[in-house]
């Protein structure tokens, strides 16, 4: 027997790879929700917490989780069905929207000091903040080795326009389109939707991206009435200390919505944004803004590693980036073929459409820096996941 052309019986490794997750301690639940062919198999084990309420509540596909970074391709997505009405344009500058990047100063030396700066050769744009180029963004050094990283370290405001400010009196770390540089792109493309549409980040992926496709548990915060579904999350101390209970930020309005990592969903709510993209856009968007989307736009120049500009040394050997998504250039496992596109989340999320196998996948836990690809336990979900394909 076969679930749009997964084997039911090899489907079945999921459950006991899930539960030793669970028996193990290393997190209190986790589940898997895999479509193929418009059917859908979801696998769950454990609990929404080690202790408290949570502990009696059974993980599920409805459980509400904090999604993080996977927010960026959800961000994305909009700032696409604006430029769709042609609210927005790809090549144009975001000065006149974000005046507060306009007129930028580049570092002559990314490593060196602040005040050492050439202008900005031309402005930012729509499509560098979708690809992660306009030349600012996560900059990983050691305390007090590189000026510009510890300066970025300290942006942090409670409000849009504040973090606009803070930004925009630092220089940009490289000419913009030169280099792919994590993060700062994804709160920056939330900024100028917020401002395009004269509303809020959050109302503004109401609109035009959860309510076409359904999805009511998403947003910057939990409803009242939903928290007694949300998982808590833990950082991956040997103690398991609660990293956010679900009575902390998360249940009142965010002061700041974070294009880049501010969002809760559900397994079933982000599995239909992710079907809407493999069906070419759904109510969401067109087939060619798909396209578009989960294309790699990054030229070999862009990828290139620097100490400032990625996460380690081969990060771009088997994949690129389209707008907002990790897009998968070569399979390398049994995982994921090449034209797979998606992303990952701080709290240990994950979702990957897979075009040639029409395979969607969304595995949701709550435990703290689990997001990583290259670790063994992702290795080991998506392969007892593509294992299962019968056809």
């Amino acid at each position: 027997m076969t679930i749009g052309g997964l084997s039911e019986k090899r489907l079945a490794r999921l459950r006991p790879l899930l539960e030793r997750h669970v028996e193990t301690g290393f997190v209190p639940g986790l589940a898997v929700a895999v479509r193929r062919h418009g059917e859908t198999h979801v696998e769950a084990a454990g609990t929404l917490a080690f202790e408290g309420a949570g502990a009696g509540v059974p993980m599920a596909r409805d459980t509400i989780v904090r999604i993080a970074s996977m927010t960026k391709p959800i961000v994305a997505a909009c700032a696409m069905t604006l430029v769709e009405d042609c609210t927005l344009r790809l090549d144009d500058p975001v000065d006149d929207l974000l005046p507060e990047l306009a007129g930028m100063r580049v570092l002559a030396d990314p490593l060196g000091p602040l005040e050492k700066t050439v202008p900005a050769v031309r402005p930012i744009t729509l499509r560098d903040l979708l690809t992660f180029t306009p030349g600012t963004g996560m900059a990983i050094a050691e305390p007090g080795t590189v000026p510009i990283a510890d300066a970025l370290g300290e942006v942090g405001a409670p409000d849009l326009d504040g973090f606009l400010r803070q930004l925009g009196t630092l220089p940009l770390v490289e000419q913009p389109g030169t280099r792919w540089m994590y993060d700062t792109s994804a709160d920056l493309t939330g900024a100028l939707i917020a401002r395009a549409t004269g509303t809020s980040l959050g109302e503004a992926l109401r609109e035009r991206v959860f309510e076409p496709l359904g999805m009511k548990d998403s947003g910057f915060s939990v409803d009242p009435a939903g928290l007694g579904r949300f998982a808590t999350g833990y950082s991956p101390s040997e103690d398991r200390v609660v990293a956010d209970a679900p009575d902390g930020r998360f249940s009142r309005p965010a002061a700041f919505e974070s294009g880049g990592g501010g969002l809760v969903s559900t397994a079933d709510d982000y599995l239909a944004f992710a079907s809407a993209l493999l069906a070419g856009g759904g109510a969401m968007l067109s087939r060619p803004s798909v396209t578009l989307m989960t294309t790699d736009h990054l030229t070999p120049e862009q990828k290139a590693v620097t100490t400032l500009s990625g996460f380690r040394p081969d990060y771009f050997r088997h994949q690129g980036w389209g707008f907002g998504t990790a897009v998968i250039t070569r399979r390398t496992g049994l995982g994921p073929s090449a034209g797979s596109y998606g992303w990952s989340g701080f709290w240990g999320t994950a979702w990957y459409n897979d075009p040639a196998e029409d395979l969607s996948a969304v595995v949701i836990l709550q435990r703290a820096h689990m997001g990583d690809q290259s670790l063994p336990m992702w290795n080991d979900l998506w392969t007892t996941i593509y294992q299962a394909i019968d056809d």
